[in-house]
C-alpha cells in the first residue's frame, strides 16, 4: 500500500489518466509515513475521486456494464438472453451450411464417369461418401435410375424440397429473436417512463434533472434492443445468402443428373 501511494504522489496529476500499472514503483525512505495509512489519507479525497472516475472510464467493458445496470437488470437481461440465443442459432446454421457446401461439379463428373461405365453402385457409393444435400439428391435419383424419367424427376424434386426444409431449419427462431429484442427494449422504455413519472410525482415538481435521468435510463433498453436486432439481422442475411447458394446448387445439380440418367437410358435402349 505504501509503495502504491508513493508511486501516485511521485507522478503528476495530469498523467493519472494513463495506465498506472506501467509506472515504475519508487521505494519509500520517508519515516514520517505511517505504515497503516490508507490511500485516501496519503493522496487526499479529491485525488482519490479523480482516480475512481478515471478507472470507471477505462475500457469498453466497464462502460457496457455500467449501462447494463442503468437500464435495469430485469429487461436488460432479457435482451441479452435474446442476443445469446439468437447467436447460438445463427452459429449452428452457419456451421451446418458451411459443411453442406461441396464441389458439386466434381461430384457430378465422378458420377457421370461411373454411370458411363455402368457402375451404378459405384456412383451410389460416391454419393453416400459425400456430405451435403447435393449428394443426397443425386443418390435419390440414382436409386430410381431403372424407372421412367418422370418418376426419377418427381423423386428428385420431392427429395429436394425435404433438403431445402433442412437448410432453413431454425431460421424461424432467428427471426423471432430479431423481432423480440427491440420489442423488449420498447417495453423496458415504457416501464422506465412510468417509473420516471412516479419519481416526478413523489418529488412534487417537474425537475429537469429528474426528467432527464429517468428518460436516459428508460431509453437505454431500447438502444440495446435495436443493437441486438441489428447484429442478428446481419447474421440472418448471411445465412439466407448461403441457403440461396445451396438451393441454386441443388437445382443445377438435379438438372445435370437428369441429363446423365437420360443419356444412360438412351445408350441402353
Amino acid at each position: 500500500m505504501i509503495v502504491m501511494a508513493a508511486t501516485i504522489v511521485a507522478q503528476p496529476i495530469a498523467a493519472q489518466e494513463d495506465s498506472l500499472s506501467q509506472k515504475p514503483a519508487i521505494e519509500l525512505t520517508d519515516d514520517s509515513i505511517r505504515a497503516d495509512a490508507t490511500i485516501e489519507e496519503l493522496i487526499g479525497e479529491e485525488d482519490m475521486k479523480e482516480l475512481e472516475e478515471a478507472a470507471s472510464t477505462q475500457g469498453f467493458h466497464t462502460q457496457l456494464k455500467t449501462k447494463f445496470v442503468e437500464g435495469t437488470a430485469g429487461f436488460m437481461s432479457l435482451v441479452a438472453l435474446a442476443l445469446v440465443l439468437g447467436l447460438a442459432f445463427c452459429i449452428e446454421r452457419i456451421i451446418y451450411l458451411t459443411l453442406s457446401e461441396i464441389n458439386a461439379k466434381k461430384l457430378l463428373t465422378d458420377i457421370e464417369k461411373k454411370v458411363e461405365q455402368n457402375d451404378i453402385e459405384g456412383a451410389k457409393s460416391i454419393c453416400r461418401d459425400t456430405r451435403g444435400p447435393v449428394a443426397s439428391i443425386c443418390y435419390q435419383g440414382l436409386m430410381h435410375i431403372d424407372e421412367a424419367m418422370d418418376v426419377v424427376e418427381r423423386s428428385i424434386v420431392s427429395y429436394g424440397s425435404v433438403q431445402s426444409a433442412k437448410l432453413e431449419k431454425g431460421c424461424s427462431w432467428i427471426t423471432l429473436f430479431i423481432a423480440i429484442a427491440p420489442s423488449l427494449g420498447f417495453l423496458g422504455t415504457v416501464i422506465g417512463m412510468v417509473m420516471a413519472f412516479d419519481q416526478i410525482q413523489e418529488a412534487g415538481d417537474i425537475s429537469p434533472t429528474i426528467v432527464a435521468s429517468g428518460m436516459k435510463v428508460a431509453l437505454i433498453t431500447t438502444i440495446f434492443g435495436i443493437i441486438v436486432a441489428l447484429i442478428l439481422q446481419v447474421f440472418y442475411n448471411y445465412i439466407l445468402s448461403k441457403i440461396d447458394h445451396l438451393t441454386s446448387q441443388m437445382e443445377e445439380s438435379a438438372i445435370t443428373l437428369l441429363d446423365i440418367i437420360m443419356k444412360h437410358k438412351l445408350r441402353h435402349e
